[in-house]
């Protein structure tokens, strides 16, 4: 029986502002435990919440950016629940009147455009984190991250494989912080997801049993996870089983999940309207300035990449994932026009580099500029190519200038004439062998003798005299 799998992704995303949403209390991540509290993120008796409206302004953000309608009214609600990280013995969300509805974005996996449809965007604020004891059955609450300001994304039950979950999950997280409304860290937990999965026979209108799975704090974990929930639910129902609808920890390091605790409905929550907060009401000259103020998005710029640019569509999307990668390769070209070069140096060396040493584009030891004058020596032929990636090197070790580099090292790249021809009979005199095979019509051990002459110069001979000089000794 062929199987199709029905996936929804509820994702959370922790909003960059300086104060929780209800209090005054910072948000910044790493001090010290319980440290960034007071009485209303506590819920104290007596305490009343006061609205954020930054939360509100970054949450609009999202909403427009989404193409969601949003609700000109909206409502906070309680969410009952008792946990040890919840002080309040509630949660401050929102529930039948969220901030925004029915909105979509595009994904594209291998080669295929898929819309995912979002099913709404409502703020709410976080509980703490409990910090269990290794070695010895105890845990410990902080209650630092107690009303840090959130947005819930929750999608349609429109995505149908990990990978297009994994491609919608990116997208989001593009999208936040092209806003500069989250950081997108998932190590960090500030960008985070959960996944509802069921499957159902191929060509079925009915919808299976779900599971939900925690824990997925990475693209690759997600994929993963989704992975084998698919093939635990198919193998349960050939075995003529039935899938449990439940909540799952993903395990990564052994690979699978495991039963955390039953589903929760929504009645089991009992929601009402949180008394303490007025309705919100959002009016359309907010909204006017919002979607003004908006910034070129990702899917936008990689369009005006590829129109403007002439990049093939997967050097604009990976140049566009992320706006600092993007305003990098801007940035470049206002020194050195050329886009496929640059994009190819990108791409390259550099996030290379970067991946080998761990750092983000913004920590980049090589500055946009310092690589544009890298590659305009490249053009004018005072380096060649294979130097440049010395001078690279040299430049993500010491900051140096690339002028500075390719002079105090003497790597300018040699254009005598009469020093190039000595090199070039000296190499052909050496391979007699390979001379004469050439000459009998083995044209592509012309590449050969390139080699072995630039092995002689260090890679500092221009590379199309060297191709002129060969050629014309060869062929007389």
């Amino acid at each position: 029986m062929n199987f199709e799998p029905v996936i929804g992704l509820e994702i959370h995303a922790q909003l960059k502002t300086k104060t929780k949403i209800f209090c005054n209390c910072s948000t910044e991540f790493g001090a010290p435990p319980n440290t960034h509290t007071c009485p209303v993120c506590l819920g104290m008796p007596g305490v009343l919440p006061v609205l954020n409206k930054k939360v509100v302004d970054y949450s609009l953000r999202m909403a427009v950016a989404t193409r969601c309608e949003i609700n000109r009214e909206s409502r906070f609600a309680r969410k009952n629940y008792f946990y040890p990280d919840l002080p309040k013995g509630y949660q401050i969300s929102q529930y039948e009147l969220p901030l925004a509805r029915n909105g979509w974005v595009m994904v594209e996996t291998s080669g295929e455009k898929k819309r995912i449809g979002i099913n709404r965007i409502h703020m709410e604020e976080d509980a703490g984190k409990l910090i269990h004891a290794p070695d010895r059955p105890v845990s410990r609450v902080d209650f630092n991250r107690t009303g840090v300001p959130l947005i819930e994304i929750v999608s349609e039950p429109d995505i149908r494989s990990p990978e297009q979950a994994g491609a919608y999950l990116r997208q989001l997280r593009s999208i936040v912080r092209y806003l500069g409304i989250c950081d997108g860290n998932l190590e960090e937990g500030s960008f985070r997801c959960d996944a509802n999965v069921s499957i159902r026979p191929a060509g079925s209108e009915t919808l299976g049993t779900r599971t939900e799975l925690k824990n997925l704090n990475s693209f690759k974990h997600v994929e993963k996870a989704l992975l084998y929930e698919i093939g635990r639910q198919k193998e349960i129902i050939l075995d003529g089983g039935k899938v449990v609808q439940e909540t799952r920890l993903w395990d990564p390091g052994n690979n699978r999940s495991t039963a955390m605790r039953g589903k929760e409905e929504a009645h089991d929550y009992r929601y009402f309207p949180d008394p303490d907060l007025l309705p919100l009401v959002v009016d359309e000259g907010w909204i006017a300035h919002v979607k003004q103020d908006l910034p070129e998005l990702p899917d936008d710029k990689k369009e005006r990449f590829v129109k403007a640019y002439g990049l093939p569509a997967y050097d604009a999307q990976l140049l566009t994932a992320d706006r600092e990668l993007a305003d990098y390769f801007e940035a470049c070209l206002k020194v050195f026009d050329n886009a496929k070069q640059v994009s190819n140096w990108i791409m390259g060396p550099l996030l290379g580099l970067l991946n080998a040493q761990g750092k983000s584009i913004s920590e980049s030891p090589v500055s946009a500029v310092y690589l544009a004058r890298l590659l305009s020596l490249v053009d004018k032929g005072v380096i060649s190519g294979k130097i440049a990636k010395t001078v690279f090197d040299e430049m993500a070790q010491s900051g140096n200038t690339p002028e500075t580099i390719v002079e105090e090292k003497g790597l300018g790249q040699v254009t005598d004439t009469a020093a190039i021809e000595d090199i070039v009979q000296k190499v052909l005199d050496s391979n007699p062998n390979e001379v004469q095979a050439y000459r009998g019509g083995k044209t592509k051990l012309l590449g050969y003798f390139v080699g072995r002459v630039m092995k002689e110069t260090r890679g500092q001979a221009n590379p199309q005299l060297v191709n002129e000089i060969l050629k014309e000794k060869l062929e007389t």
